[in-house]
């Protein structure tokens, strides 16, 4: 069956490798796969280490899953050490930002509704 036959019988639905999204270097030191849907959208970032994503905050609700790597990370001022297995919740507008520490950092995000800035639709 076509690829697109397909999906018009899965009404949609995906299924898809991280092995065949297309990686983006949005900046120096990070790597973005997005895996994005109507509403809801999941981004893979590697990051190199001792990187720094500068406190930001944004209008997007936010979960973030650590693969791989340590990192801490600075909520509302108040700083975190994440590893392997944990999970985060920043809320939309909740200040944020990470320093990565002597390794590779794997992230899993996942934003609602979709990060248009990341799609080039700001």
């Amino acid at each position: 069956m076509l690829d697109s036959t397909r999906n018009a019988a899965l009404n949609g639905a995906q299924h898809l490798s991280w092995s065949s999204i297309p990686v983006e270097h949005p900046a120096e030191g990070i790597e973005r796969q997005m895996f994005v849907g109507k509403e809801v959208m999941i981004c893979r970032f590697r990051f190199a280490p001792f990187l720094v994503t500068p406190e930001h905050r944004h209008p997007h609700e936010q979960m973030s899953l650590v693969i791989s790597g340590r990192l801490r990370f600075f909520v509302e001022g108040e700083e975190r050490i994440a590893s392997p297995g944990d999970a985060l919740h920043f809320p939309p507008n909740c200040l944020h930002g990470a320093t990565m520490m002597d390794e590779e950092v794997v992230l899993i995000d996942i934003f609602t509704p979709l990060r248009e800035d990341f799609l080039g639709k700001v």
